[in-house]
This record gives structure tokens, sequence and C-alpha cells, in this order.
């Protein structure tokens, strides 16, 4: 086995490999749903490292690059950008497309009723009809609320506060969507598109500089955001919002919230939105 594997207080389990970092709850065959979850994450890293170089590129929709991917994870996360116009790679999925895979070996090898993978914030969920599941929405004091044929399997954060780099200036976007590899694309670049191109007290710098593994390359890449007034804060809301209501409508996702100083734009999850309890992961 080379990952780490424990169990953390509240019955989850906790999968570790280099940059993964896995958070896994679950009801039912708990036990049989935990073997299922370690077959599933073993060798997901080294297959991942083996096929980079593909996953960095561009193109992956209409006319994508040559060769192909054949992991698992990466035929998720290709078939997951595969539905974005614009400059994507398969990277925005990756976190998303782990958690997915994870969860579909638990779910296909055990009887349960409830169960979630998070990977650092973009998580897969799985629920019956009657379970519930809850989590903190980053950047705001509220929470997602979600229940068994809500339609909702994927639970995704990307923004400025998040572990990626961001061309946006959105403190957090919060996607729901069938699954978290569709969830984690689509909250990479909605949070993009917050944002107020040429203002001064936004300063960027080449994203190759600030983190040279990045598959942004020389893209500039948000570092810092000055002081904003409220009317700048509605117009980077409302630029975002736009492509959260596009992808909506195309049903590529259920339904998004995006949040900047203080203020919520909330696209097709408003009956989802709580104020913050006890959340589940």
């Amino acid at each position: 086995m080379s990952f780490t594997r424990a169990i953390l207080p509240g019955e989850r389990l906790h999968l570790q490999h280099g940059p993964i970092d896995l958070i896994i709850g679950c009801e039912g065959d708990r036990a049989r749903g935990f073997d299922a979850a370690c077959a599933a994450f073993d060798g997901v890293l080294e297959r991942l490292v083996e096929e980079l170089d593909l996953l960095r590129m561009d193109g992956w929709g209409a006319s994508p690059p040559p060769g192909s991917v054949a992991g698992p994870v990466a035929q998720r996360m290709v078939r997951a950008v595969a539905r974005h116009k614009g400059f994507v790679t398969p990277m925005a999925a990756v976190a998303g497309s782990v958690a997915d895979h994870v969860l579909a070996g638990m779910c296909m090898r055990a009887d349960l009723r409830r169960a979630y993978v998070n990977n650092g914030g973009d998580i897969a969920l799985w629920l019956e009809a009657g379970e519930r599941f809850r989590v903190a929405m980053a950047g705001t004091d509220g929470q997602i609320g979600i229940g068994g044929g809500d339609g909702i399997g994927g639970i995704a954060t990307s923004g400025r506060g998040g572990r990626s780099l961001s061309l946006g200036i959105a403190d957090a976007v919060t996607v729901l969507a069938a699954d978290a590899a569709a969830a984690d694309v689509a909250a990479t670049l909605i949070a993009n598109a917050v944002d107020l191109p040429g203002h001064a007290a936004i300063r960027r710098a080449p994203a190759s500089e600030v983190r040279p593994e990045s598959d942004l390359g020389a893209r500039d890449v948000v570092v810092e955001v000055g002081a904003l007034d409220r009317e700048e804060v509605a117009q980077a809301l409302t630029r975002g919002a736009a492509l959260a209501d596009a992808m909506r409508d195309k049903g590529v996702i259920r339904g998004a919230a995006l949040a900047l100083r203080g203020e919520m734009r909330i696209v097709g999850a408003e009956r989802f939105v709580e104020a913050r309890e006890a959340a589940d992961a």
C-alpha cells in the first residue's frame, strides 16, 4: 500500500498520498465501504503522474491534443472539461475526479445509505432517499444542505481562498452538480469570471512565476486585491453569475453560490442554502 490510512474521530476515514488528502464518511456497511475506498485509491496518484503532461494540455474539447489518457481518473477529468469552451485543462477537474472515482468504488462494493469523499473541499456525494448532507460554504456564514433525490452528486469550491491559483477575484464559488468533477471545473471557471479586468486595485502576475508547475503557464493570476466599493463588488459578481447561469441553462451544473467581500450571489441554488449549523464535512 503506497498511501497512509487512518480512522479519524466520528468514524471517518483519512487517506493521504502526496498532495491527495481525502476525508471519507459513510453509513451502512462502513467496514466494506472503507475497504473499497482504499482499493479504489490505491495507484491513483501514480497513474495521474504517468499522464500528467497530457493532462496539463489545453484543447480537450472539440479538438483534443494528440494522444489519449487511459487512467480512470484522467478519463473523468477529460470528460468534465470537454463541455466547456475557452482555456481550460483537465487539471481543473482533478480533485473532483479523484473524489468521484473513490466514491464509485465504494458504492459498487458496499451497501451504503449515505457516503461522501471530501478531497480538499471538492466533495463526491451519494445519498439514498431520506438522507441528508450539509457542508459549510467558504467565504460565507451559510451552508449547503442536500437531500437524497435532489440529483446532486458533487459539491466543489474554488476561488482565491482555495488551494489553486485563480484568474478572478472571488473569495469563494461553491457549485452543485451531478458529480464532483463537473462541479470542480465549473467552480474554477466561474471563480475566474468573477473579475474586474484592468482594475488598478487588482495585482496580477504570471502563473509560472507564482507557481512554476501550474498548468496556467504565463497567464496572469490574481495575487492581491485592494479596496473595492460595493458597486465594483456587484459588477464582479454579476460577471461570474452570468457564466453560472449559462452553465445551468446547459445542464452542466445545478446551481452556484458566489462570494466576494461579504456579498453573495446565488444562481439556481436558493433552496439548498441554509443558515450554518453543524456540517458533515
